[in-house]
């Protein structure tokens, strides 16, 4: 055998080396830059869950796989990415905070619910609020295309990056957040979401039904209204949405039984057009019709997603759809045009065709198909039928809710909200009225105002020269809801540091209502609370002049809406909000409009009852009325509702 020089093998030995480390180095390159179960098209192929997975914009192709190329695509798979990524970004945000401190500036940051991060520059919005642990909704993979990730930008705008092509639908100090990129580091940021988890009264009473839903179970078949629509699968489910101005809310029912599934609520992401009903109606005339119809279909799929994999069933399984809100909420959810409601005689498409007789009911019926919307693709979507003008089916359904067709009794039912809807009277008469209340009891307007989500102040007593605050959820304070709202004008009147015309003790601008968070409570809050609580008072008051009743003659006053339910009767009765009905009459009904949707879409019958019987009722316009700026004006003023008529002025009799 021929003796292999050493020099020989040496050269040889290196060549395989070589070869040998050319392979490791190309599969460290692939490893570290491109996912092996991703194809030529950019789609998954992998049967396991990643985070990089993204869902198709057309439903039914494979998902797609939004890794960057750049990191490490192994982290996907590590047991807690999130908290490994959130550990990584955390040291680079120590390292450059401390950088800072070092050059003697302070290092500017993101604040989110009162949270605080190192501003990243180079970073979007959503990059810092996944350091700070929001909640950003997003079924695009933060490509700008679904538009669910808006964000309202409370400081900062001017460091952001221009808005984008996928942005142009926003306005103000809105943006997405995948898109708004932190340019600058010199200003702090400061953001909060449209898609805040309000709080959701869960207490309420839940009255029993005759169970007759649309959607039966006939065998191995599920029918609606008799005719068959599907296999059956093991459930038959429904939902009731009401969909509020300022929030919604929405109920899974098991139609078989009537029982509740889930109840979820969430802010009306459809904010970014305007915080009052005339200024969606106005934006989704503009050229970005269909905006707000998409914002809710997409932040509701949404829902439905979570809904489904939080109970382990099938979207498939939900056969009927049951929405209530007024005209305006009601038509954009089902995307018809609103134009018409926003003009004389602020009535519908769907109103104006009805009374014209070209349609039998005001009520809605399409299919969730044609709306997107993630239910059985035979699911019927429903809207409840309109009273009048803005007063919409939120106040059929309240109606439904409290029996009113069988009431013999003198009841105001007072449906609080950005519009606050009015009805007075029994199973003889109706009268009924909408008040343009606005959002300032609601979040809106006021600097610190906020709807009722955790960290809210809910309650407010001034002691000892200093105001004593409660927040939902005992967390320290973010803002003011409603109910504080009342709470704190109803203490600045009886400690006499507020005049009844909003005019402040010792010429003062403000108040500092939490100093330790810069909660401040200013002159120019109080004047649209005052304007917002005038239109209250008006629709109360006229409509009980209509129907020729004092206060003390009401038998019952039913108060409805999340709002209504926290607030105290007696303060609100001290400053106008409410008429002055005697306490012991005063009925809490919870969300009166979910309850009666729940009834409509259980029971067939009480949906054909309350459509025939809302037909009668009048419907008061209040700008109409020959002295209604009188009214307005007096009730502008923080001071309780006059009793009788002798107290009421010449022009302001019951």
């Amino acid at each position: 055998m021929d003796r292999i020089e050493k020099s020989e093998y040496q050269l040889r030995l290196e060549r395989l080396t070589g070869i040998f480390a050319g392979i490791t180095k190309h599969a460290e390159t692939q490893a570290l830059t491109r996912c092996p179960y991703r194809s030529a098209k950019d789609q998954c192929t992998a049967k396991i869950r990643c985070r990089h997975q993204r869902q198709p914009r057309v439903a039914g192709e494979p998902l797609i796989c939004t890794h960057d190329g750049v990191l490490d695509y192994r982290t996907a798979w590590e047991s807690d990415p999130e908290a490994v990524d959130q550990m990584r970004e955390n040291l680079k945000d120590s390292h450059r905070s401390r950088e800072a401190s070092a050059d003697g500036t302070a290092a500017a940051s993101v604040r989110y619910g009162g949270v605080l991060c190192p501003v990243s520059v180079g970073k979007t919005l959503f990059d810092h609020a996944d350091i700070l642990a929001a909640r950003v909704p997003t079924s695009c993979g933060r490509t700008g295309y679904c538009h669910e990730c808006i964000v309202d930008v409370k400081q900062g705008m001017h460091v952001l990056s221009q808005r984008s092509e996928a942005e142009n639908f926003l306005r103000d100090n809105y943006r997405l957040a995948c898109q708004a990129v932190i340019e600058h580091s010199h200003s702090d940021v400061e953001f909060s979401l449209l898609q805040r988890s309000p709080q959701i009264l869960t207490a309420q009473a839940r009255r029993g039904v005759d169970l007759a839903p649309m959607v039966t179970r006939q065998g191995d078949h599920v029918c609606y209204d008799g005719e068959v629509i599907d296999q059956y699968r093991g459930n038959l489910f429904g939902l009731a949405i009401d969909v509020g101005t300022t929030t919604i809310v929405a109920e899974l029912l098991d139609l078989q039984t009537g029982e509740s599934r889930h109840l979820t609520s969430f802010e009306n992401p459809q904010r970014f057009g305007g915080s009052d009903v005339l200024n969606r109606i106005s934006y989704d005339s503009g050229e970005f019709q269909g905006e707000l119809h998409r914002a809710a279909i997409n932040t509701m799929n949404t829902e439905i997603r979570e809904m489904c994999e939080r109970l382990q069933i099938s979207r498939h399984e939900i056969y009927e759809i049951l929405v209530v809100g007024n005209a305006t909420m009601r038509d954009l959810f089902f995307g018809l045009d609103v134009q018409q409601i926003g003009q004389k005689p602020y009535k519908s498409y769907i109103e104006l065709e009805y009374l014209a007789g070209a349609r039998e009911t005001t009520a809605l019926n399409e299919s969730a198909r044609k709306l997107r919307l993630l239910a059985n693709k035979n699911a019927r979507v429903c809207g409840g039928p309109l009273i009048a003008s803005h007063v919409g089916s939120d106040t059929a359904a309240c109606l439904a809710a409290i029996d009113i067709e069988t009431c013999d009794e003198t009841v105001m039912l007072v449906d609080i909200g950005t519009n606050t809807e009015v009805v007075i009277g029994n199973r003889n008469r109706l009268v009924a009225a909408s008040c343009p209340a606005g959002p300032a009891f609601e979040g809106g307007l006021v600097r610190y105002g906020m709807p009722g989500c955790e960290g809210a102040i809910e309650s407010v007593r001034y002691v000892d020269g200093r105001f004593d605050c409660r927040t939902i959820g005992d967390v320290p304070a973010v803002g003011i809801c409603g109910s504080g709202l009342i709470d704190l004008l109803a203490e600045l009147r009886r400690h006499e540091l507020m005049t009844p015309k909003s005019v402040f003790a010792d010429k003062r601008r403000e108040f500092t209502i939490v100093p330790e968070r810069d909660i401040t409570f200013s002159r120019a809050d109080a004047s649209e609370l005052a304007q917002a609580k005038g239109a209250n008072y008006s629709g109360q008051y006229i409509l009980m002049r209509e129907f020729g009743v004092r206060p003390d003659q009401i038998d019952k006053l039913c108060l409805s809406g999340g709002f209504a339910n926290y607030i105290d009767p007696t303060a609100a009765t001290e400053i106008g909000f409410l008429a002055p009905v005697p306490g012991e009459r005063i009925v809490r009904l919870g969300n009166a409009a979910l309850q009666g949707a729940r009834e409509l879409l259980l029971s067939r019958r009480r949906r054909e009852s309350i459509e025939q019987f809302i037909r009668r009722i009048e419907h008061v316009e209040l700008e109409t009325t020959s002295d209604f700026f009188d009214i307005f004006v007096e009730g502008c003023q923080f001071k309780p509702m006059p009793m009788s008529d002798s107290s009421a002025g010449p022009t302001n009799r019951w």
